[in-house]
């Protein structure tokens, strides 16, 4: 009884004080609050390495961080050296063979790992002497050796090869070029002719040059004590010889002379990457930086953004747009509002992006946008205090950027404090839609004639031309007709001929295919198997673990997707038997109803453009005959997807050549398959499609 009344008690009290509480107001926010990070302790060495030390006992780990705070590099026709230089240390050093160190590093447990101009490590708090140790051997006695740097070398330049036909990889270095100019050591441009220009020498010289103690900081943040660090640093790194990196000038980047479209013609490309830069002067020291930061968060900032609300979820025209901005002491920046899009609606896309620039610049943000966008930053800052390696940066940029002692300990006060006036007067300052320049990077041929038609604030944006390597060329041309007597029943014919003649391939009764690819380091398995009985199985394995499996058996099939079976509706069935043909070319020359729609520029080559349906259109090489791409539309989720299949190295086999690389792209994620086998008539069984 007692439990009961004291129950009704608690009940009663309970919706006293909600009635007390006015539900229909936001509660007013308290106070930022106080942030007590622990100021490092300091020395430094003659050489001119400065040393911070962050005790933190509550883990027993420690993290090491070496950084070189120089101006950043011009490495001109030797561009690449850098990167050269970094993937050559870290392994070993003159003391102790590659092997040997990354044995010992494992041993320990421990993670150690030196770029060109910065150094890491973490490990136990126990084994810290011995880390510091091989950290400071290794970034102080590199063995640079003829034969390591052949390897890295040939790595460097499979890795550019790799990049000649992606899109994103293009777009990302002609838009740097574009902004800070090719003479600007963020502009600049690695290429196979520049890395050819490099020799173990010039990794020597750069090494020498520009891995030197004058502007070197060494943090050391957990487990440790201090006067420990300074004895182990002191000894360790008191080797290393005094010096000052070489000083050089170059022109600041500076804004186009006026608003424009810079359009690069990547052919093989299935979407748009397009960018609207200008150039900014930010500095972590500036009294508006966080005006900068927040602006940028409610233009392109996130999924809660105004990017990516107006271009995905308003819109449908991409996965998502961003916005970024960068601060630099040594050099002005770039500013950034990009998206990823289908080539129907890159033209649309250039003006949105446009106009959520001017409509930030010129009109007031909401308050309701600056209070989201000051929680955010002042979430993610409070998590990540959790993490040492922040406590360690929030350190370095205090002396490395020339930040008030307490530049952190005032972030959330000072955040709290911005108004919308402050975030239009950044916005205004530092994002640019008078002097723009509109990247785009895409397949000419589908996007051109509507970019050239491209008005924002009622003129005419103009468009112009620029290559793979971000020099100006002329508008590229389309022109190229049609033979006279050719039509689509022609091409298929020649198709058929090419890969190995009609009665060959009325001799394939069943064939069977196994690919694999690579996703984020992971192995990625294709199996597929066709009949003439309108039978087809399509298995996609990851790790050996299917994923996604469909099956089709004459009127019947099904799809399993992540262990989730569902039947394939008859509608489905038809899409299917249109694609469990072994060769549907055959079938398209018997049904007659596919158009010639003129030619187009695919990868390097022209290639006919037949339209096979409405969703359906397939591309072969005109010289050549064969199958080179296949690009497919359908609408999920109420938006129109792209999905692009590329075919290249064709091999015989059984006297038909099939395609052994096929490239899928859907959306912004390419799979390459490689072919591992083809079986013709053998290696498929009915029980294959049950």
């Amino acid at each position: 009884m007692k439990k009961y009344i004291l129950f009704t008690v608690l009940s009663l009290f309970m919706v006293a004080a909600h009635a007390q509480i006015d539900r229909s107001k936001q509660p007013k926010p308290g106070p930022a609050p106080e942030i007590n990070l622990k100021e490092p302790a300091t020395f430094e060495l003659n050489n001119g390495l400065k040393v911070l030390v962050v005790e933190n006992h509550k883990l027993p780990r420690v993290r090491i961080q070496l950084t070189i705070d120089n101006p950043p590099v011009l490495e001109g026709d030797k561009a690449g050296v850098s990167s050269l230089t970094g993937s050559m240390l870290g392994k070993g050093s003159k003391n102790i063979p590659k092997d040997d160190f990354y044995e010992e590093v494992d041993f320990l447990g421990a993670t150690i790992s030196i770029g060109n101009q910065s150094a890491f490590a973490s490990s136990l708090s126990k084994y810290f002497p011995r880390v510091l140790e091989l950290l400071a051997d290794a970034a102080l006695n590199p063995d640079f050796i003829q034969e390591e740097f052949e390897k890295e070398k040939d790595l460097l330049l499979t890795g550019l090869k790799s990049e000649e036909k992606d899109v994103s990889a293009i777009a990302d270095r002609v838009e740097v070029a574009l902004a800070y100019g090719k003479n600007h050591p963020y502009g600049e441009i690695t290429s196979e002719e520049t890395v050819n220009n490099v020799t173990l020498m010039d990794v020597e010289q750069f090494y020498r040059s520009y891995f030197v103690p004058a502007n070197a900081y060494l943090v050391v943040i957990g487990d440790v004590e201090f006067e420990n660090v300074k004895e182990l640093v002191t000894k360790y790194f008191t080797p290393w010889s005094k010096a000052v990196p070489p000083s050089f000038t170059y022109s600041d980047p500076t804004d186009a002379q006026y608003t424009q479209i810079n359009v690069v013609d990547v052919p093989n490309a299935v979407q748009s990457e397009v960018t609207v830069e200008n150039i900014t002067n930010l500095k972590m020291k500036d009294a508006d930086y966080l005006d900068a930061l927040v602006a940028n968060r409610i233009l392109g900032g996130g999924s809660q953004a105004r990017l990516f609300k107006n271009l995905r979820e308003d819109k449908g025209y991409t996965y998502g747009s961003y916005s970024g901005i960068r601060d630099n002491k040594y050099s002005p920046m770039r500013f950034n509002a990009y998206a990823q899009v289908r080539n129907a609606v890159t033209d649309s896309a250039v003006v949105q992006i446009l106009e959520e620039i001017d409509r930030i610049t010129s009109e007031p943000v909401s308050e309701e946008e600056l209070a989201n966008a000051k929680a955010k930053y002042a979430g993610s800052f409070v998590m990540a205090l959790e993490r040492p390696e922040t406590v360690a940066n929030y350190a370095l940029n205090i002396e490395t950027e020339g930040l008030p002692k307490d530049f952190y300990k005032t972030y959330l006060e000072r955040l709290d404090a911005v108004t919308v006036e402050d975030v239009q007067k950044a916005a205004q300052k530092y994002f640019s839609t008078s002097n723009a320049r509109v990247v785009v990077t895409g397949k000419g041929s589908d996007i051109i004639e509507n970019l050239e038609k491209v008005s924002f604030k009622g003129k005419t944006v103009p468009v112009l031309f620029y290559d793979k390597y971000a020099n100006k060329t002329e508008k590229p041309d389309y022109s190229a007709a049609v033979p006279e007597g050719m039509d689509a029943n022609t091409i298929l014919e020649k198709y058929i001929e090419a890969i190995g003649g009609k009665a060959k391939l009325d001799g394939v009764e069943s064939y069977s295919m196994v690919a694999e690819a690579e996703m984020q380091g992971m192995k990625l398995e294709l199996e597929m198997k066709k009949t003439t009985k309108d039978q087809f199985m399509q298995d996609v394995k990851v790790m050996g673990n299917s994923m996604s499996k469909q099956v089709l058996d004459g009127d019947s099939g099904y799809a399993v997707v992540q262990g989730q079976r569902k039947d394939l509706t008859p509608e489905e069935i038809e899409k299917v038997k249109e694609e469990s043909s072994a060769f549907p070319e055959l079938n398209y020359l018997a049904a007659g109803n596919v158009t010639l729609e003129g030619v187009e520029q695919v990868g390097d080559s022209k290639a006919y453009k037949l339209k096979i349906s409405d969703s359906k259109t397939a591309f072969y090489d005109m010289e050549t005959g064969l199958k080179v791409q296949e690009v497919t539309t359908q609408e999920v989720q109420g938006q129109q997807m792209m999905s692009t299949l590329g075919y290249g190295d064709y091999q015989e086999v059984s006297g038909i050549k099939f395609p052994f690389k096929i490239i899928q792209t859907v959306g912004p994620q390419s799979f390459e398959f490689m072919v591992k086998e083809i079986k013709v008539n053998e290696g498929v069984d009915a029980s294959d499609f049950k």
